[in-house]
């Protein structure tokens, strides 16, 4: 059985719940594992269970068609997938895809719903969670409409190290361009830069991140303000 300390440990959603919460939520809850590539929701598809990422994390990825895809934000042991239960609604805008391998913990949709009857103090969180969500959806529509490539990269490199835990990333130029919103061109010639500055080596999908405080220096302001928002509204970082 999932300890109460690894519960509160292993999510930072979950950390600080009262003893009674952290109980109900150690009896509702199974410990899965998430392979890379996996697709755990397609758009519009009802909602069936949530995710709280351990050593994992989950990109959500906007489509307009087949052809067109964005990152708009991912979820890994700071938040959770899912969360358009909390409002009710048990369907998703977004495809969820995972990014980073690993273990998650997962509830079903109704046990969800009625954990959050008996859990206020977990309920508010998850709220205060939503409006960091909606924080960083706006505030990438204006980064990627604004903010020059290269700085665009660097923030999303920093983005996935702090949810892979690790400095080397497995990111095709596929993704990367997916992430970023621009032709595979662009990523190179941003990524060639990044490299030629010493702060990464990348090499067939797999980025190595070699200086991190250069790294943060070169992405736009929506890092700092990303790491800012989440200490202001959930103590996290």
């Amino acid at each position: 059985m999932t300890s109460i300390f690894h519960v509160a440990d292993a999510n930072q959603l979950l950390a600080g719940l009262p003893s009674f919460e952290q109980d109900a939520f150690i009896v509702t809850c199974e410990t899965v594992e998430l392979a890379f590539g996996e697709v755990l929701l397609e758009p519009t598809e009802a909602v069936n269970h949530v995710y709280f990422p351990i050593d994992s994390f989950i990109s959500l990825i906007a489509s307009l068609d087949s052809n067109d895809q964005l990152e708009v934000a991912m979820a890994g042991r700071e938040g959770m997938f899912g969360t358009s239960l909390v409002l009710g609604v048990d369907e998703s805008p977004l495809l969820a895809l995972v990014q980073g391998a690993g273990t998650a913990f997962r509830l079903n949709a109704i046990n969800f719903q009625a954990l959050l009857l008996k859990c206020p103090v977990l309920h508010q969180r998850l709220k205060h969670y939503i409006y960091i969500v909606m924080r960083q959806l706006s505030q990438t529509a204006a980064c990627n409409h604004f903010h020059r490539i290269e700085e665009r990269l660097a923030r999303w490199l920093l983005m996935t190290q702090d949810r892979a835990g690790g400095d080397q990333l497995h990111l095709t130029h596929e993704f990367l361009a997916m992430m970023l919103g621009v032709r595979r061109s662009g990523v190179t010639l941003a990524a060639i830069s990044l490299q030629n500055r010493g702060l990464i080596h990348y090499q067939r999908g797999e980025i190595n991140i070699l200086d991190r405080p250069g790294l943060i220096e070169a992405a736009c302001g929506c890092y700092k303000q990303d790491c800012a928002l989440y200490n202001r509204i959930l103590g996290v970082v």
